[in-house]
Protein backbone atom coordinates (compact mmCIF):
# COMPACT_ATOMS: atom_id res chain seq x y z
CA UNK A 1 0.00 0.00 0.00
CA UNK A 2 1.58 3.30 -1.21
CA UNK A 3 1.50 6.08 1.24
CA UNK A 4 0.34 9.61 0.90
CA UNK A 5 2.12 12.24 -0.44
CA UNK A 6 3.10 14.31 2.73
CA UNK A 7 0.64 17.71 3.38
CA UNK A 8 2.52 20.66 1.77
CA UNK A 9 2.45 23.75 4.56
CA UNK A 10 0.49 26.96 3.34
CA UNK A 11 2.76 28.88 1.56
CA UNK A 12 1.15 32.48 1.33
CA UNK A 13 1.85 33.56 -2.21
CA UNK A 14 3.31 37.11 -2.79
CA UNK A 15 1.69 38.86 -5.53
CA UNK A 16 2.47 38.81 -9.02
CA UNK A 17 3.12 41.04 -11.74
CA UNK A 18 0.09 40.97 -14.20
CA UNK A 19 -0.07 41.97 -17.72
CA UNK A 20 -0.98 45.62 -18.37
CA UNK A 21 -5.12 46.22 -18.07
CA UNK A 22 -5.02 43.06 -16.06
CA UNK A 23 -7.20 43.42 -12.91
CA UNK A 24 -4.70 42.82 -9.66
CA UNK A 25 -5.85 39.93 -7.12
CA UNK A 26 -5.87 41.87 -3.59
CA UNK A 27 -2.72 41.07 -1.65
CA UNK A 28 -3.60 39.71 1.92
CA UNK A 29 -2.90 41.53 5.19
CA UNK A 30 0.38 41.58 6.59
CA UNK A 31 -0.05 39.28 9.60
CA UNK A 32 1.47 40.59 13.34
CA UNK A 33 3.59 38.95 15.70
CA UNK A 34 3.92 40.51 19.66
CA UNK A 35 8.19 39.74 19.76
CA UNK A 36 8.81 37.85 23.22
CA UNK A 37 5.20 37.39 24.46
CA UNK A 38 3.90 41.05 23.48
CA UNK A 39 6.65 42.64 26.40
CA UNK A 40 7.21 45.75 24.25
CA UNK A 41 9.75 48.29 25.60
CA UNK A 42 9.06 46.68 29.02
CA UNK A 43 12.34 44.62 28.60
CA UNK A 44 11.94 43.26 32.20
CA UNK A 45 8.55 41.50 30.79
CA UNK A 46 10.29 39.58 28.04
CA UNK A 47 9.21 36.11 27.44
CA UNK A 48 6.47 36.30 31.12
CA UNK A 49 2.97 35.23 32.03
CA UNK A 50 2.05 39.10 32.33
CA UNK A 51 3.41 39.89 29.06
CA UNK A 52 1.75 36.77 27.55
CA UNK A 53 -1.57 38.15 29.49
CA UNK A 54 -1.52 41.27 27.51
CA UNK A 55 -0.60 40.36 24.10
CA UNK A 56 -3.52 38.01 24.40
CA UNK A 57 -5.46 40.86 24.49
CA UNK A 58 -4.69 42.58 22.01
CA UNK A 59 -5.96 41.57 18.00
CA UNK A 60 -2.82 40.35 17.40
CA UNK A 61 -2.54 37.40 15.10
CA UNK A 62 1.29 35.42 16.88
CA UNK A 63 2.67 35.52 19.48
CA UNK A 64 6.42 35.01 18.94
CA UNK A 65 8.58 33.82 22.35
CA UNK A 66 11.74 32.48 22.40
CA UNK A 67 12.41 28.71 23.71
CA UNK A 68 15.26 27.78 25.63
CA UNK A 69 16.37 24.15 26.93
CA UNK A 70 17.02 23.13 30.33
CA UNK A 71 19.69 20.29 31.11
CA UNK A 72 16.79 18.39 32.67
CA UNK A 73 14.81 18.31 29.18
CA UNK A 74 12.28 21.47 30.51
CA UNK A 75 11.54 23.66 27.88
CA UNK A 76 11.38 27.41 29.41
CA UNK A 77 11.40 30.82 27.78
CA UNK A 78 14.26 32.83 27.95
CA UNK A 79 15.99 34.76 25.14
CA UNK A 80 19.82 34.51 26.26
CA UNK A 81 21.65 30.95 26.86
CA UNK A 82 22.86 31.90 29.94
CA UNK A 83 22.09 32.76 33.69
CA UNK A 84 23.54 33.74 36.51
CA UNK A 85 23.99 31.68 39.25
CA UNK A 86 26.03 32.48 42.17
CA UNK A 87 27.58 35.69 40.89
CA UNK A 88 28.67 33.58 37.91
CA UNK A 89 27.33 32.63 34.14
CA UNK A 90 26.12 29.39 33.53
CA UNK A 91 24.82 28.04 30.58
CA UNK A 92 20.89 27.28 30.34
CA UNK A 93 21.82 23.75 28.83
CA UNK A 94 23.89 22.85 32.14
CA UNK A 95 21.00 23.61 34.82
CA UNK A 96 18.08 21.71 35.80
CA UNK A 97 14.64 23.56 36.96
CA UNK A 98 15.50 24.28 40.62
CA UNK A 99 18.17 25.79 39.74
CA UNK A 100 17.01 27.71 37.31
CA UNK A 101 13.75 29.04 38.99
CA UNK A 102 16.37 29.73 41.93
CA UNK A 103 17.73 32.54 39.66
CA UNK A 104 15.21 34.22 37.51
CA UNK A 105 12.33 36.17 38.51
CA UNK A 106 9.62 34.05 36.72
CA UNK A 107 9.43 30.88 35.37
CA UNK A 108 7.50 30.29 32.42
CA UNK A 109 7.52 26.66 30.98
CA UNK A 110 6.65 25.80 26.90
CA UNK A 111 4.08 23.82 27.68
CA UNK A 112 2.76 26.48 30.03
CA UNK A 113 2.42 29.03 27.30
CA UNK A 114 0.99 26.65 24.62
CA UNK A 115 -2.00 25.52 26.46
CA UNK A 116 -2.19 29.74 27.27
CA UNK A 117 -3.06 30.18 23.40
CA UNK A 118 -4.91 27.19 22.73
CA UNK A 119 -8.16 27.93 21.37
CA UNK A 120 -7.42 31.70 21.68
CA UNK A 121 -7.26 32.49 17.59
CA UNK A 122 -3.76 33.69 17.87
CA UNK A 123 -0.87 31.80 16.63
CA UNK A 124 2.40 30.69 17.99
CA UNK A 125 5.76 32.02 16.51
CA UNK A 126 8.07 29.61 18.55
CA UNK A 127 11.75 31.09 17.91
CA UNK A 128 13.85 28.05 19.31
CA UNK A 129 17.15 29.01 20.62
CA UNK A 130 18.81 26.05 21.28
CA UNK A 131 20.83 23.16 18.83
CA UNK A 132 20.85 19.59 19.65
CA UNK A 133 24.43 17.83 19.41
CA UNK A 134 25.55 17.33 16.34
CA UNK A 135 25.57 13.50 16.22
CA UNK A 136 21.11 13.75 17.05
CA UNK A 137 20.87 14.78 13.38
CA UNK A 138 21.13 11.96 11.97
CA UNK A 139 18.13 10.62 13.41
CA UNK A 140 15.79 14.22 13.41
CA UNK A 141 12.80 12.61 15.07
CA UNK A 142 15.32 12.39 18.23
CA UNK A 143 16.63 16.22 18.65
CA UNK A 144 15.16 18.09 21.30
CA UNK A 145 13.95 20.71 18.07
CA UNK A 146 11.65 18.25 17.05
CA UNK A 147 10.52 17.50 20.79
CA UNK A 148 9.49 21.43 20.95
CA UNK A 149 7.70 21.30 18.09
CA UNK A 150 5.90 17.97 18.59
CA UNK A 151 4.80 19.20 21.83
CA UNK A 152 3.78 22.65 19.79
CA UNK A 153 1.64 20.81 16.92
CA UNK A 154 0.03 18.49 19.74
CA UNK A 155 -1.38 21.58 21.53
CA UNK A 156 -2.23 23.69 18.96
CA UNK A 157 -1.81 21.72 15.42
CA UNK A 158 0.12 22.21 12.62
CA UNK A 159 -1.56 24.96 11.19
CA UNK A 160 -1.35 27.71 14.23
CA UNK A 161 2.31 27.93 14.73
CA UNK A 162 5.44 28.98 13.02
CA UNK A 163 9.13 27.61 14.47
CA UNK A 164 11.85 29.44 13.49
CA UNK A 165 15.44 29.40 14.60
CA UNK A 166 18.56 30.44 13.28
CA UNK A 167 20.42 27.17 13.13
CA UNK A 168 20.50 25.44 9.67
CA UNK A 169 20.61 22.20 11.17
CA UNK A 170 17.67 22.82 13.43
CA UNK A 171 15.13 23.71 10.42
CA UNK A 172 16.18 20.95 8.65
CA UNK A 173 15.67 18.11 11.51
CA UNK A 174 11.98 20.07 12.02
CA UNK A 175 11.36 20.23 8.08
CA UNK A 176 12.18 16.22 8.05
CA UNK A 177 9.93 15.13 11.03
CA UNK A 178 7.05 17.12 10.04
CA UNK A 179 7.37 15.98 6.05
CA UNK A 180 7.89 12.56 7.05
CA UNK A 181 4.97 12.61 9.25
CA UNK A 182 2.58 14.08 6.71
CA UNK A 183 2.62 17.76 8.58
CA UNK A 184 2.07 21.15 7.25
CA UNK A 185 3.96 22.83 9.08
CA UNK A 186 6.05 26.39 8.93
CA UNK A 187 9.36 26.23 9.58
CA UNK A 188 11.67 29.47 8.95
CA UNK A 189 15.30 29.94 8.56
CA UNK A 190 16.39 33.15 10.40
CA UNK A 191 19.02 35.47 8.49
CA UNK A 192 20.23 38.33 10.59
CA UNK A 193 22.27 36.66 13.69
CA UNK A 194 24.57 38.61 15.78
CA UNK A 195 28.29 39.13 15.01
CA UNK A 196 29.21 41.02 17.94
CA UNK A 197 32.67 39.78 18.87
CA UNK A 198 34.07 37.67 16.22
CA UNK A 199 36.66 38.06 13.88
CA UNK A 200 36.32 40.26 10.74
CA UNK A 201 36.63 37.02 7.90
CA UNK A 202 33.48 35.45 9.77
CA UNK A 203 31.62 38.59 9.93
CA UNK A 204 31.58 38.96 6.44
CA UNK A 205 31.10 35.04 5.54
CA UNK A 206 28.06 35.33 7.88
CA UNK A 207 26.56 38.27 6.55
CA UNK A 208 27.44 37.06 2.92
CA UNK A 209 25.47 33.49 3.21
CA UNK A 210 22.61 35.66 4.52
CA UNK A 211 22.11 38.43 1.43
CA UNK A 212 22.71 35.50 -0.86
CA UNK A 213 20.49 32.92 0.84
CA UNK A 214 19.30 30.77 -1.59
CA UNK A 215 21.98 27.93 -0.97
CA UNK A 216 20.78 28.08 2.98
CA UNK A 217 17.03 28.10 2.26
CA UNK A 218 17.36 25.34 0.43
CA UNK A 219 19.89 23.30 1.98
CA UNK A 220 17.99 23.68 5.20
CA UNK A 221 14.63 23.09 3.40
CA UNK A 222 12.74 25.84 5.43
CA UNK A 223 9.28 26.95 3.93
CA UNK A 224 9.12 30.47 5.41
CA UNK A 225 12.24 32.63 4.91
CA UNK A 226 12.68 35.35 8.08
CA UNK A 227 14.97 38.20 8.18
CA UNK A 228 16.12 41.44 10.02
CA UNK A 229 14.19 43.66 8.40
CA UNK A 230 17.73 45.86 6.91
CA UNK A 231 18.52 42.26 5.74
CA UNK A 232 15.16 42.03 4.12
CA UNK A 233 15.22 45.66 2.15
CA UNK A 234 19.18 44.65 1.17
CA UNK A 235 17.63 42.01 -0.84
CA UNK A 236 15.92 38.94 0.90
CA UNK A 237 12.60 39.95 0.43
CA UNK A 238 13.17 40.28 -3.41
CA UNK A 239 14.54 36.43 -3.70
CA UNK A 240 11.37 35.28 -1.21
CA UNK A 241 9.30 36.31 -4.05
CA UNK A 242 11.25 34.79 -6.30
CA UNK A 243 11.11 30.92 -4.86
CA UNK A 244 7.49 31.67 -3.90
CA UNK A 245 8.33 31.70 0.00
CA UNK A 246 6.08 33.89 2.87
CA UNK A 247 8.66 36.11 4.39
CA UNK A 248 8.93 36.81 8.50
CA UNK A 249 9.97 40.50 8.52
CA UNK A 250 11.91 40.92 12.37
CA UNK A 251 11.92 43.19 14.49
CA UNK A 252 10.19 46.72 13.07
CA UNK A 253 9.30 48.85 15.53
CA UNK A 254 9.87 52.14 14.06
CA UNK A 255 6.53 53.74 12.33
CA UNK A 256 8.22 54.50 9.20
CA UNK A 257 9.23 51.59 8.90
CA UNK A 258 6.04 49.66 10.04
CA UNK A 259 4.36 51.81 7.08
CA UNK A 260 6.89 50.33 4.85
CA UNK A 261 6.64 46.36 5.61
CA UNK A 262 2.59 46.61 6.51
CA UNK A 263 1.64 47.34 3.07
CA UNK A 264 -0.59 44.03 1.91
CA UNK A 265 1.75 41.69 -0.28
CA UNK A 266 5.12 43.74 1.24
CA UNK A 267 5.77 40.67 3.94
CA UNK A 268 3.65 37.41 5.21
CA UNK A 269 3.77 37.84 8.73
CA UNK A 270 6.19 40.77 10.56
CA UNK A 271 7.51 40.87 13.90
CA UNK A 272 7.44 43.75 16.58
CA UNK A 273 7.82 45.59 19.96
CA UNK A 274 5.05 47.66 19.22
CA UNK A 275 2.11 45.58 18.28
CA UNK A 276 -0.38 48.27 19.15
CA UNK A 277 1.41 50.59 16.93
CA UNK A 278 1.65 47.95 14.29
CA UNK A 279 -2.18 47.17 14.09
CA UNK A 280 -2.89 50.82 13.56
CA UNK A 281 -0.70 51.17 10.96
CA UNK A 282 -1.96 48.12 9.34
CA UNK A 283 -5.32 49.44 9.48
CA UNK A 284 -4.28 52.89 7.70
CA UNK A 285 -2.58 51.15 5.33
CA UNK A 286 -5.25 48.56 4.34
CA UNK A 287 -7.66 51.58 4.27
CA UNK A 288 -5.27 53.48 1.69
CA UNK A 289 -4.84 50.34 -0.34
CA UNK A 290 -7.93 49.13 -0.86
CA UNK A 291 -9.19 52.83 -1.41
CA UNK A 292 -6.42 52.91 -4.47
CA UNK A 293 -7.68 49.62 -5.30
CA UNK A 294 -11.53 50.73 -5.81
CA UNK A 295 -9.95 53.57 -7.43
CA UNK A 296 -8.83 51.53 -10.34
CA UNK A 297 -11.47 49.01 -10.31
CA UNK A 298 -13.67 52.55 -11.22
CA UNK A 299 -11.67 53.66 -13.55
CA UNK A 300 -10.91 50.52 -15.48
CA UNK A 301 -15.03 50.15 -15.57
CA UNK A 302 -15.61 53.90 -16.63
CA UNK A 303 -12.41 52.86 -19.73
CA UNK A 304 -14.85 49.20 -20.62
CA UNK A 305 -18.00 52.06 -20.45
CA UNK A 306 -16.86 54.07 -22.80
CA UNK A 307 -15.22 51.71 -25.11
CA UNK A 308 -18.56 50.28 -25.35
CA UNK A 309 -20.08 53.44 -26.49
CA UNK A 310 -17.76 53.67 -29.14
CA UNK A 311 -18.30 50.44 -30.62
CA UNK A 312 -22.23 50.59 -30.34
CA UNK A 313 -24.27 49.38 -33.18
CA UNK A 314 -26.15 52.76 -33.64
CA UNK A 315 -22.66 54.98 -32.99
CA UNK A 316 -21.76 53.15 -36.43
CA UNK A 317 -21.59 55.35 -39.72
CA UNK A 318 -23.94 53.77 -42.46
Amino acid sequence: MTRDAPAEAPRPTPPRRLAPGRARRPAPPVLVSAHRCGAGTATHLENTRVALDRALGLEVDFVEFDVQLLGDGTFVLHHDDVVEVGGALRPLAHLDLATYAGAVSEVLRYDEVLDALAGTGKQAHVDLKFRSPAAAYADPASTAEVAAARLAVERLGPHDLVVTTLDDDSVRAVRDWAEGEGLPLLVGLSLGRSTVGLPVAEKVRIRTSEVVARPRVRDSRANVVVAHQRLARAGVRSFARRVDLPLLVWTVDDEEALRYWMRPGRAWLVTTNEPELALRVRAEVEERYHRAARARAERRRLRAERRAARTAPGDRAT
